[in-house]
């Protein structure tokens, strides 16, 4: 494992071995006496959504952990072919135990929502928090996964151009940005397995009832232009706090860091029982 040290934050790389396929993961952490904060990045992000919590004060020592999951950024896959969220949520596994990391809040976006919940539902003791970032819980959440079956093409490269084209014409916030880069984040070999999977578990993956049996504190974060989603009510009546985020769409980090990050601090830190 390299290392190269940004003030407290290590930025490393670690080989892993994932269902005999080999993993070399990009990512950043800093250690810290309390309960640790795994980042889990969407389709189309990376790690550096979340590494300016080094600059908050209100984080100032707090430990944390994000990485570029298989298939994107930084981190190189022997065999992108059999990347999905299965083999997402194995690869978060083997990253809490290779740190031995038996407890942490779990913060994740979009397919790092969706992956979070499965890691959470592997193992809910393990949990001390979930900040969900409108990741997937029920068919309506796949209007970018579903897009593979929708405007099917075995061109990958050319499925990529068409995609990047239609989030740079869309209403909503930051999508034009978040295309600016999506050439530079996604390895195209892990777009049918990833953008399948998440269908197939929004369709028939029972997720909101996932999200909901559990008992730790739970805060599903969503853009103002979302606040027409259908299961929003259930969620509230089911006791996970709700937190809309003005100015912003399915990206916070981009259209609205400033009120994500307060969100998130005031969050986790009641779940710590720091206010």
């Amino acid at each position: 494992m390299s290392t190269i040290t940004l003030q407290d934050v290590m930025h490393e790389r670690l080989r892993l071995e994932i269902d005999g396929i080999l993993v070399d993961l990009a990512l950043f952490r800093r250690i810290g006496n309390s309960t640790p904060i795994l980042f889990l990045h969407g389709w189309g992000s990376s790690k550096e959504d979340y590494v300016d919590i080094r600059l908050h004060t209100a984080f100032s020592g707090q430990p944390f952990l994000a990485y570029d999951a298989p298939g994107c950024g930084e981190t190189w896959c022997e065999d992108l072919s059999k990347v999905n969220i299965g083999f997402l949520v194995k690869t978060a596994q083997a990253v809490l135990r290779h740190f031995q990391i038996p407890e942490y809040h779990v913060v994740g976006h979009s397919m790092g929502g969706l992956t979070a919940l499965e890691l959470a539902h592997s193992n809910p003791k393990a949990i001390r928090s979930f900040v969900n970032i409108k990741g997937n819980l029920t068919p309506e959440d796949c209007f970018i996964s579903r897009q593979i079956f929708d405007r099917q093409s075995e061109d990958m490269d050319e499925f990529l151009d068409d995609f990047i084209l239609r989030c740079r014409q869309s209403p909503f916030y930051s999508t034009a940005l978040y295309a600016a880069s999506i050439r530079q984040r996604v390895q195209v070999g892990a777009i049918k397995g990833i953008f399948e999977s998440m269908v197939r578990l929004s369709d028939s993956g029972d997720l909101l009832s996932k999200f909901l049996i559990f008992s730790f504190p739970r805060t599903f974060m969503f853009g103002e232009q979302y606040a027409s989603l259908s299961f929003l009510p259930e969620l509230k009546a089911a006791g996970v706090e709700l937190a809309e985020i003005p100015s912003s769409g399915h990206f916070p980090m981009y259209s609205n860091p400033v009120a994500m990050w307060f969100t998130i601090q005031d969050f986790i830190h009641r779940a710590d029982g720091l206010q």
